[in-house]
């Protein structure tokens, strides 16, 4: 190979990096955030009078009513495809402590390659052979009820992640679908309430034995798996990212949706994914004009037309290059705030909680919120901040002469107090009709307690 020499290599241009200003200017305009503020207030909150009354049914006048959000209704989710399978002492804690503080929403790797990779050896169960991000199913369910995790099956069908063995013909490989979503609703149906019915039709490649240009194995696929599941299971479909970018008038994937459920198919959810698998691609887009945040908020409320919950179910936005720990910080700060102002988001998803977690080639982004030994980035303790703080409500209430309060809170479980009472209740959208019954008896002084 012929070199050249030191002086030509000096004077050859160094392409420039993409300038972001624009797009980070879009995120912080004032207009933009004066919106989601009220999408916010609309969407995500709902108020309750609170009544306290005696021992004997009657309003109690000057209660004072302590009042603390213990859980979200909203789903805030990562995937949890590490689960027991991290090295080092103390890492697999560390993992489940950091997890279940910011997030009450776990996906559950269930690629086919992992739950059968040779044919008829099923990895369901504690003791099956490790695969590295593929923990047996059963793992999860007692980790998601000892930290009250919902949790979402991914995927039932898919082009992508399947074993070798599966053969090329139609039909061999319909009824060995069939008996895989046998399988999966008979062992996970009732625990796990949220499934990916089919993953990325949109992308599907041509060698794919099931495709065809209408992608009819979408609809065939929710007709064979709608009666396997309990009728109150979530039954999703998921699309990659280019799709959150697209106009709804113009976007095949809404077009889609509208189809499947004009045919009577049963979906109950509709999913959209947020990757940039490496800094130049997110800096790409944010020097671009494509994916402004206002467009965003239109397709999502385009998307609402459909009266189903609409989840971000998988997220990477890189740390990795000059100055990127603070730029995720306030990348996932400000992509947070927009999603949970959308009318019918119902959760989001980020990907991978730590850095060299994700699928191999895909490290580089440095994708995670908390480093390689689950260290916090900026970005993890600007999402517990949105989380904990300012999407909690923690308030001290007083009834009025008839025993009444109100309160406007988000939307999720409560815990009330009331001279050192406690009672529980759930906060919904619209107006909540609550009751305290206290001990307290009319004549008889209340204590005075410390609320907190």
């Amino acid at each position: 190979m012929r070199l050249l020499p030191l002086c030509l290599l000096l004077c050859l241009p160094v392409a420039a990096a993409p300038d972001i200003s624009a797009g980070l200017a879009r995120w912080r305009s004032p207009a933009l955030n004066q919106r989601i503020d009220a999408g916010i207030e609309r969407w995500r909150k709902g108020d309750a009078v609170v009544r306290v009354v005696d021992a004997a049914g009657q309003p109690v006048a000057g209660a004072k009513v302590a009042v603390r959000q213990t859980r979200h209704a909203f789903l805030f989710g990562c995937n949890a495809f590490v689960l027991g399978q991290l090295k080092g002492d103390g890492m697999n804690e560390r993992y489940e402590q950091a997890f279940a503080r910011l997030f009450n929403f776990a996906t559950v790797p269930l690629y086919w390659a992992g739950t059968e990779p040779t044919q008829g050896e099923l990895r369901y169960a504690e003791g099956s052979r490790d695969i590295w991000r593929r923990p047996p199913g059963d793992r999860f369910l007692p980790w998601a009820k000892r930290w009250g995790i919902t949790l979402k099956g991914h995927p039932l069908l898919w082009h992508a992640h399947n074993p070798a063995w599966l053969p090329r013909d139609p039909d061999v490989l319909r009824g060995l679908y069939q008996k895989r979503f046998r399988e999966l609703a008979g062992r996970y149906g009732r625990d796990i309430p949220i499934w990916d019915v089919v993953n990325e039709s949109q992308v599907c490649p041509k060698e794919y034995p099931l495709y065809t240009p209408d992608r009819a194995y979408v609809g065939w696929a929710f007709d064979q798996v709608t009666p396997l599941f309990p009728a109150e299971t979530t039954l999703m479909i998921n699309e990659v990212t280019s799709y959150n970018f697209q106009p709804a008038a113009s976007n095949p994937y809404v077009a889609q949706i509208r189809a499947l459920l004009a045919g009577g198919r049963a979906v109950r959810g509709i999913g959209l994914q947020y990757h940039f698998f490496r800094r130049e691609a997110l800096d790409g887009h944010l020097a671009g004009g494509a994916g402004a945040p206002m467009q965003l908020l239109d397709l999502y409320d385009a998307l609402a037309d459909f009266r189903l919950p609409l989840y971000i179910t998988e997220i990477t936005i890189p740390s990795a290059g000059e100055g990127g720990d603070a730029l995720q910080a306030e990348l996932v700060r400000q992509h947070y705030r927009l999603w949970f102002s959308a009318p019918t988001m119902a959760g989001i998803t980020w990907w991978n909680l730590g850095d060299g977690t994700a699928v191999e080639g895909e490290n580089e982004a440095k994708g995670g919120l908390m480093d390689g030994e689950l260290r916090p980035k900026p970005a993890y303790t600007a999402l517990d901040k949105l989380i904990n703080e300012e999407w909690t409500t923690r308030t001290e209430l007083s009834t009025d002469a008839h025993g009444e309060a109100r309160l406007r809170g988000f939307q999720g479980d409560y815990e009330l107090t009331v001279d050192g009472q406690v009672s529980h209740a759930k906060l919904a959208a619209g107006t909540n009709q609550w009751t305290v019954a206290t001990t307290w008896e009319r004549g008889r002084p209340r204590p005075h307690r410390s609320l907190w």
